[in-house]
């Protein structure tokens, strides 16, 4: 799987831009600021129909404009995809070979791909919410029974809440959510569980092969769930449920436990050592699309190498060049380092300067 060809217009700010890759390494340089992590996001949109870091469409369009497309041409399998999106006055429009879909989700898992940002830090440091977002984000892409019960259960929770801020006793219809709750949360539950457990072991390679090994790494799911059975929580829970005004206990408290040493790592990790767990984890996800699907999957990797050490930098750039990987978008600000990467590189490779918006590729 390779992106071979993108255009863009409008995008950020990005005006214009008709880009040919290497299917190997493709590096962009420039400052901050300048536009290669817009880039990057474009191609993300390709893949997962949505920006990396901006939930509503609208605040992706470059300023003064009225729309953006983004139009890529992928090859996968030996077969050409040809994918576009468009986003004018509110209306998302995305296609796959000239013809439009009618869902979204139909796109999810077509063009894998795995982005490692330094916003990945929030995975960390912000609350289970994240961490769910992320959860939910690598699922969705492989597996569209996780996808609609999630949907289903979502639907019914606003159902739920809503009704607790209206009664103080329990009904008939509080018993029809609950036994509907329970099923859209049992397939999710199950799902999630298995994800973490099968990838824990190639999560805790991942993290040895790029820190060295001077440190141990888990990563543990927890969930509600775990404990007891979910209809007797939620009747359990209920007179809490009706003073909080709303549902308290269930699949969407669930969370995933970061632990360095034994501890958490938010709390002891230091900077590289957060950044290569995450790191780790990124390239896990990589793993597990890989394993899934049979194609190894674009990686976007932007701006990660600030505040890893040198030794850090040199395992994690063999690890991703191996021959395990696929195509690869690097983008660094610090040219220097961009340059030494590029001379350990016996594959080809792309480069190329970003500036105000422009991309241009340097010979």
């Amino acid at each position: 799987m390779y992106l071979k060809q993108l255009s863009i217009n409008n995008f950020k700010n990005i005006e214009q831009a008709d880009l040919e890759f290497s299917q190997n390494m493709n590096c962009f340089t420039g400052n901050n600021g300048e536009g290669k992590t817009n880039l990057l996001d474009a191609i993300y949109y390709l893949s997962v129909t949505k920006s990396f870091f901006n939930n509503t469409d609208r605040q992706n369009i470059k300023h003064n404009e009225n729309y953006f497309i983004i139009h890529g041409n992928f090859v996968r399998r030996e077969n050409s995809e040809k994918i576009y999106c468009g986003v004018q006055d509110g209306e998302k429009i995305f296609k796959r070979n000239d013809k439009q879909y009618s869902r979204f989700a139909d796109h999810l898992g077509l063009i894998p791909l795995v982005m490692i940002s330094p916003t990945d830090i929030s995975l960390i440091n912000d609350s289970g919410d994240e961490r769910r977002r992320y959860l939910n984000s690598v699922m969705s892409q492989l597996d569209i029974v996780y996808l609609e019960n999630l949907v289903k259960y979502n639907r019914v929770l606003m159902q739920r809440n809503k009704l607790l801020k209206q009664i103080k006793e329990k009904n008939e219809v509080i018993a029809v959510f609950n036994e509907q709750l329970n099923e859209y949360a049992q397939t999710v539950y199950q799902k999630r569980k298995q994800f973490v457990e099968q990838i824990q072991q190639y999560f805790t390679q991942v993290y040895a092969q790029v820190s060295n090994g001077n440190e141990e790494v888990s990563i543990t799911y927890k969930s509600d769930l775990n404990e007891s059975n979910f209809i007797d929580l939620l009747e359990n829970s209920f007179e809490k449920d009706c003073i909080m005004q709303h549902t308290t206990t269930g699949i969407h408290r669930d969370d995933i436990i970061m632990k360095m040493n034994g501890y958490h790592i938010k709390k002891i990790g230091s900077q590289g050592q957060q950044k290569t767990f995450l790191i780790a984890l990124k390239l896990t996800q990589f793993n597990f699309f890989k394993q899934q699907t049979g194609i190894a999957p674009i990686l976007l990797l932007d701006d990660i190498f600030d505040k890893l050490d040198l030794h850090r930098v040199q395992h994690l750039i063999a690890l991703v060049a191996s021959s395990d990987f696929g195509q690869i978008f690097i983008t660094d600000s610090n040219k220097t380092r961009l340059n030494k990467i590029l001379e350990q590189q016996k594959n080809s490779f792309s480069l190329f300067n970003v500036e105000k918006g422009n991309i241009t590729k340097i010979d």
